[in-house]
């Protein structure tokens, strides 16, 4: 199972909507066939694991991080692919919470004779694939919400520098996380003073969608996020009518797009539209304050640099939320600690018992 989880890495950020999945096929003690979910619409990853291992599968066991799929969507079942391979064991690290998967592939394996066992390493294949489950279970993306402070709590100085909070590996990390999801969104703010490319900076090959939302649509005219042909880019913003910026945009391939009602909400919604199971939120402390009191955020990555700004006021990595008693904090649970050079990154699951607003 741990190799089934290994082999499902290999398409991080590549799957979406569908989950990250691994298999591998074992006959007489030895490994005869691997493969993975590459993207969605390509075959799932039993399909390859048996095509590799060929009329070794006979008799043999498959193990697969997720319970294979019994219905017929882009493509076919996998438990009529196990099935006719004749594999006469199946072991499943999870059962799929997509309803039309969820017990019914299991059912139909062990209808047809084979053995079958769940549970195998489920901790871990829950982790792998949170966001597909958190996106099929409550339908919204897994919102990931990402900042760099220093020791004094400060995201950027008085003046608004904030070049660089953290040191060259932490940065680096962030360019990986950008690689494992599929959009990541700053306000308005955060592009006017940081003119930022948010891409994986040659990673991966694979480049989120960046959004910008900004209400104002106070935008500059040139900067980096309107070079579409690095990485496509999306403006969510309130009803605007016609102006030279939105013209230029849409003349750069810049989709921009008016609601009368634009939140985090409304914002993650649209992403669950277009089929993203996860979503980096790169914001200033006003919007992400706004996407954490929302419930839009179940992770937040936090780096800490030993550095100290000082002063009365400053730019904070979280905006007000009402919050006026110690009680009343949201916390953090599950944490994972590490460090990258003399960065510390804390990582951690916002509370869900936690009373969210709209």
């Amino acid at each position: 199972m741990g190799e089934c989880l290994e082999l499902g890495k290999k398409a991080l950020g590549k799957t979406s909507p569908n989950p990250l999945v691994g298999a591998v096929v074992v006959k007489n003690g030895q490994i005869v066939g691997r493969g993975f979910h590459p993207q969605a619409g390509l075959p799932h990853a039993e399909v390859f694991a048996l095509e590799e291992a060929q009329g070794n599968a006979q008799g043999g066991t498959i193990y697969v991080n997720l319970e294979p799929c019994n219905h017929y969507g882009k493509t076919p079942p996998c438990t009529e692919a196990i099935i006719k391979a004749g594999i006469s064991r199946v072991v499943i690290g999870m059962v799929d919470p997509d309803t039309r998967v969820s017990g019914g592939g299991i059912k139909r394996l062990i209808s047809a004779g084979i053995d079958v066992k769940v549970g195998v390493k489920e901790e871990a294949c829950q982790r792998l694939n949170e966001a597909f489950i958190h996106r099929v279970r409550f339908e919204r993306p897994f919102g990931i919400f990402k900042y760099a402070m220093t020791l004094d709590g400060k995201i950027a100085t008085m003046t608004g520098d904030s070049k660089w909070v953290t040191g060259e590996k932490s940065r680096g990390y962030v360019h990986f996380l950008r690689s494992l999801c599929d959009a990541v969104i700053v306000g308005g703010n955060t592009v006017r003073k940081d003119n930022p490319r948010l891409t994986t900076h040659g990673v991966t090959n694979h480049n989120p969608l960046r959004v910008v939302m900004s209400s104002s649509f106070d935008l500059p005219f040139d900067c980096h996020l309107w070079e579409t042909a690095v990485a496509p880019t999306v403006v969510f913003t309130l009803p605007q009518g016609d102006c030279l910026l939105k013209t230029h945009l849409l003349t750069k391939g810049v989709e921009v797009l008016e609601f009368a009602d634009l939140s985090p909400t409304m914002v993650m919604n649209n992403l669950y539209g277009r089929g993203f199971n996860s979503v980096l939120w790169e914001c200033g402390g006003s919007l992400g304050a706004r996407a954490i009191a929302s419930g839009n955020i179940q992770k937040v990555l936090a780096f800490i640099a030993p550095k100290i700004i000082g002063g009365k006021q400053g730019f904070n990595p979280v905006g007000d939320m009402g919050i006026t008693k110690m009680s009343e904090a949201i916390s953090l649970q599950d944490l994972n600690f590490q460090q990258f050079d003399d960065d510390f990154l804390i990582e951690g699951y916002v509370n869900f018992c936690q009373k969210t607003v709209s």
